[in-house]
Order: structure tokens, then sequence, then C-alpha cells
């Protein structure tokens, strides 16, 4: 999955991993311990949405050039495959319901869609140049300061049942 969305399920609390139904089947998901991989790809305007909507949730999250990607960062106990929840996280037509959480030290590997055998691979994705500038206030005197936004970010992705803006 993308960040930071995989930082999220590590580290943040995200206790409902969404998907569609045909997804689900598709990747053959299923309930069991599962690794989490960080894909390559991380899109700017989703990651402004989130850092935006989870901050409304007290989750802070951490600059994108310092979140792994094309990695596997940890394991997590998928219990059982959702299509209703009350969690903030819920939001779509279905989705898995995640359980402890155990962080590890960057793995890198190659990625896939669905569940996948991994293969330690060459090297953790260098970041991006907008994930080096992300936030960077002119001269670096306010760098330590919480990103803030002059307008809501525009939702990336879809509006399913139950999605929390």
């Amino acid at each position: 999955m993308r960040q930071p969305s995989a930082w999220a399920i590590i580290h943040g609390g995200k206790e409902v991993e969404n998907r569609s139904l045909g997804s689900i089947r598709a990747g053959r998901m299923e309930p069991g311990r599962i690794a989490i991989h960080a894909a390559i790809g991380m899109k700017q305007d989703e990651y402004a949405y989130l850092v935006w909507r989870w901050a409304k949730d007290g989750v802070a999250t951490p600059r994108p050039d310092l979140l792994p990607r094309r990695a596997i960062i940890g394991s997590v106990e998928v219990v059982e495959i959702i299509t209703e929840s009350d969690s903030p996280w819920f939001g779509g037509e279905a989705g898995l319901l995640l359980r402890d959480p155990v962080p590890c030290d960057p793995i890198p590997a190659a990625g896939a869609l669905g569940y996948f055998e991994w293969r330690q691979g060459s090297a953790i994705a260098d970041p991006l140049p907008w994930m080096r500038d992300w936030g960077a206030a002119e001269g670096g005197m306010f760098d330590d300061l919480p990103v803030q936004f002059r307008e809501t970010p525009v939702k990336p992705f879809g509006t399913g049942k139950g999605r929390k803006t």
C-alpha cells in the first residue's frame, strides 16, 4: 500500500485497510498475519489529504521524505474481512480489520498487488523532490512546526459508503 497508509497501520492506529470486495477476492486476501509493504508510489495529493484528515483525529504523520517506500515496514494480523464498521478508518465497500501491528526496520522489497510472496530487494526508494521540500518554510526557521493548510485539501480518491472527510 502507498504511504502514509502503510505507516498509519504500523504506527498510527489505523485498524482498517479499505479495499473493494473485488480486490479482496483478486488479491486472495484472507485473515492471518501479513507483512506490510510500503509501495514505491506515493502521491502528493493523497499525502496532503491524509496528513490533514488524520490531524483532525490527533494523528501526526511523518514528513514524506522520512517514510520508507519499496520496503516491508512491519506485520499485522488480519482479523476478518468487514463490510461495515464504526471505525473512523473505515470508508468504502469493504476492509481488512487489523490488530497487533509489529514494526520492523525497513527491508527493501519490490511490491505487487494483493497478497504476494516478497523477497528482499535492492534498495529502499529515494525521496522525490516534492517529498524533501514538503512543508519547508522559507529559510528553514519554522521547519519543526506542524504543516498548516490554507485550504482543505481535495479528497483524491472515492467517497464510498461510510467514508469520513
